[in-house]
């Protein structure tokens, strides 16, 4: 290229030149990080390592057209470009090397994620959102490879959404009409992955504006393309998805890392397509490199041949860029025009570089200086210990192992002090007390750093329940009824909210639970999808962190499995590995429990209960119930899961007077009969055949106390259940999960979190399904999971044990 107009023939060449130095600057700076961040490692100063080397230009093009209000969702090779945006600096990426707790050195995460994990902050300090149309946007990134794909769907469909509906965001807090572009960033080796192919697909149907960028450097750590896929080159794969005059598609544009001019061009192309038009675009920038190997877990020496090293070498991205800067020539009045000469080029390399080694120091030093201020004041409290205790050696030899010791973590600092109050047991001087004293406060502190935040919102400030009201007038219908007609009242009074999956627009969903919304709402707002769970909840998540309230419907409880991931990785930690600074209150609607066969009868709980921390699991046991939760986590921060009883559709229930109203508490059971002999905890679906069993029982002079635990996360935040096992001093958890799965998670909480355990005065029992997925039709259903009979009998003979003579065995 010898015209600057080739790039940008409306700015001044002096203009045009601070632009490319400014690359060049940000370049080098992003490539001094990463030899100096990994030299860190290498030392022993850093735990793990990974960088952006190699990507350097590419992503300074795409920032070139990154504007206020867009959003990335991104992988851990994206430092280059977060530099150019202005959303990290070297300073906070070695910050996050060294895994600092301070959230304003480590904005991304305050220390939880590794390295080159970025987000930036959506929410102020009270959890409010800020104006993301004034800012740049990156949601935060996870390391399951292709696992920031799914969630592209949702960031791109918003913009798509606020155009054709501005009213949900009369502010413009979110979108200035639909303008904004979400821009998704890949490796190649990660495009194997099924969830790249699903967003690829869904981004397609929905026509969304989004540009997806594949950073191509031949490898998957030490797996070259050809293991890959069954194309090497990924343009010619991805042929299939061009659009056409006939049909609709992407535009796939295919440039290469070494080619500054051509990147610029290419990004300025995919911006106009998909800012003006709405059209998805798939940026396939190959000859990217990797000079430092995959991380530093290990060396590409190993993988790569001395042809490959070599070729790498010679088509490192800055030194070519370094070279198109050094021949540029332009003509003006004239006069001939060049960048800079390559002692100004120099000069900006040292610049750089001088810059990188100021920030880590600055990182290092503030990380240095949280410890040692830890360790000196923990090594005064040994000393005055020492001088008042009668194990003077045990504690010196405690003291000495710490001011020793090479390198010094807060656990070190925190076992030597835990270490001598273990010694020092039976004592009770004053140092000891203060020392104690000390371990307190800090590990209060410490946990906050490590543990809090797992939800958005405070348990202490839940909304209460407002109950169903009734007249004379009210009438028993389907269950299905209220659930349609209190959406109807949700869609009525919420300009905010969409619910999309799987035959849940044109039909209403399978079982009439949304029958004619569509009709009335629009096809934006209640639409059907493919089959595509991941992309549903990615759809629900994207959607979310840009202030929309959707709720994303997994048709059956069983198909959650297809989106477990992204919940458990993506959704369900978010608020937690952003440090309070993002959300996502997706809402997933689902159904399952006691249909018949393999797959719509399964029980996935104990799965979903260990996977999804940080999202609300709601259990209800009817549809005014489901109904309920939908009322209330509409006001709520959190995301939630709820699983409507699949067979509860068609039965009859109470038609409320205040739809839309009524709310159903989270974290709060339910007493739906009061009993004094035994309590019986369950939830869901299973509820009915309890409630059943405890009418036979009481036929035989066993009084039962049920209770609908209503929630599983959070379960009983009031300790009820405790209470109410203080007065029978009998417990039975009954559950269609597997043996050991969520029976035992609740087993788990009333006799350890509640103490339930002192008031017992018979073994606790779980009543569960089998171990395998049910059977097919009833009698499969009634021999693979609890039975009003096993109900009836194992509760028998716990009262037999106890009082043979009244219960005399069956």
């Amino acid at each position: 290229m010898h015209q600057q107009e080739t790039i940008n023939n409306q700015i001044s060449f002096e203009d045009f030149k601070q632009q490319i130095l400014n690359d060049f600057y940000i370049a080098h700076l992003s490539r001094q990080m990463s030899l100096l961040g990994r030299r860190e490692v290498l030392t022993g100063k850093a735990k793990f390592g990974i960088f952006g080397a190699g990507k350097e230009l590419p992503q300074l093009a795409m920032a070139r057209v990154f504007k206020n209000g867009d959003f990335r969702s991104g992988y851990y090779r994206d430092q280059t470009f977060m530099m150019a945006i202005g959303q990290t600096t070297p300073r906070s990426c070695f910050a996050q090397l060294y895994a600092i707790t301070d959230l304003e050195m480590e904005p991304s995460s305050a220390g939880r994620q590794m390295t080159s994990h970025f987000s930036s902050p959506l929410l102020n300090a009270d959890g409010s959102w800020r104006k993301l149309t004034e800012q740049k946007n990156s949601s935060s990134d996870i390391s399951t490879t292709a696992g920031q794909m799914p969630r592209l769907v949702g960031l791109g469909q918003a913009s798509k959404f606020y155009k054709k509906h501005p009213e949900a965001d009369p502010k413009q807090n979110f979108s200035v009409n639909g303008q904004e572009i979400a821009f998704g960033t890949i490796g190649d080796a990660s495009t194997s992955e099924g969830l790249f192919w699903e967003t690829i697909n869904a981004c397609g149907v929905l026509q969304i504006p989004v540009i997806i960028s594949i950073w191509d450097d031949e490898y998957g750590i030490s797996v070259g393309q050809e293991h890959q896929r069954t194309k090497t080159n990924l343009s010619e794969l991805l042929k299939g998805f061009q659009r056409n005059n006939d049909e609709r598609g992407f535009e796939i544009i295919t440039t290469s890392a070494t080619n500054y001019p051509h990147l610029v061009e290419s990004y300025e192309k995919a911006e106009r397509f998909a800012r003006e038009q709405h059209i998805p675009v798939v940026v396939h920038v190959q000859h990217c490199t990797q000079p430092q190997g995959h991380s530093t877990s290990g060396s590409h020496e190993r993988y790569k041949s001395k042809e490959r090293l070599n070729w790498e070498a010679e088509n490192d991205n800055i030194e070519l860029f370094r070279k198109w800067i050094s021949n540029f020539r332009a003509e003006e009045n004239g006069e001939t025009l060049i960048l800079a000469t390559e002692e100004e080029l120099n000069e900006i390399e040292s610049k750089a570089k001088a810059s990188v080694k100021e920030q880590q120091k600055e990182a290092w030093d503030f990380y240095q200086n949280q410890i040692s201020s830890l360790q000196k004041e923990v090594e005064e409290f040994l000393k005055a210990l020492k001088n008042s205790s009668s194990e003077k050696e045990k504690i010196e030899e405690i003291l000495q192992g710490l001011i020793n010791k090479p390198s010094i973590y807060k656990k070190d600092i925190f076992h030597a002090v835990r270490s001598a109050v273990w010694v020092t047991r039976g004592e009770n001087s004053s140092e000891r007390n203060e020392l104690k004293q000390w371990l307190k406060k800090n590990l209060a502190i410490q946990t906050k750093n490590y543990s809090a935040g797992l939800y958005a919102d405070d348990f202490g400030e839940l909304p209460s329940e407002v109950k169903p009201s009734f007249d004379e007038n009210t009438k028993t219908v389907d269950g299905r009824i209220i659930l349609r007609d209190n959406f109807e009242k949700i869609f009525s009074s919420r300009d905010n909210v969409l619910i999309f999956g799987e035959d849940t627009g044109k039909i209403g969903d399978v079982n009439q639970g949304l029958e004619g919304l569509q009709e009335k709402f629009g096809i934006e707002k209640i639409s059907d999808t493919g089959i595509r769970e991941a992309t549903i909840l990615g759809q629900g998540i994207g959607l979310a962190m840009r202030g929309l309230r959707p709720i994303a419907e997994i048709q059956y409880l069983d198909y959650v499995l297809y989106c477990l991931q992204l919940m458990s990785d993506d959704l369900s930690t978010l608020f937690y590995r952003s440090a309070g600074t993002q959300k996502a209150p997706v809402i997933v609607r689902t159904r399952g429990h006691r249909l018949e066969g393999i797959w719509h009868a399964g029980s996935p709980m104990a799965g979903i209960l260990n996977l999804v921390r940080g999202m609300y699991v709601c259990v209800p046991r009817d549809m005014t119930k489901a109904a309920g939760f939908y009322n209330t986590l509409l006001d709520l921060n959190s995301p939630a899961i709820v699983i409507e009883s699949l067979n509860g559709y068609r039965l009859k229930e109470t038609m409320p007077n205040n739809l839309g109203e009524f709310k159903t508490p989270i974290g709060e059971v339910e007493i739906t009969h009061r009993g004094s002999d035994v309590t019986l905890v369950t939830y869901g679906s299973t509820w009915r055949i309890v409630a059943k069993a405890a009418e036979e029982l009481a036929q035989m002079n066993i009084s039962c106390e049920v209770i609908d635990v209503q929630t599983l996360l959070p379960l009983d935040l009031s300790g009820q259940i405790a209470k109410s096992v203080q007065k029978t001093n009998r417990l039975f958890i009954i559950d269609e999960d597997v043996p050991g799965g969520a029976s035992a998670y609740i087993l788990q909480q009333i006799l350890e979190k509640d103490n339930a355990y002192f008031s017992l005065d018979s073994q606790p029992k779980t009543i569960t399904a089998k171990a395998h997925r049910p059977a097919y039709a009833s009698d499969g259903d009634y021999f693979s999971k609890p039975s009003l009979d096993d109900i009836v009998e194992g509760v028998y003979a716990v009262m037999h044990e106890s009082n043979p003579t009244e219960y005399p065995a069956i």
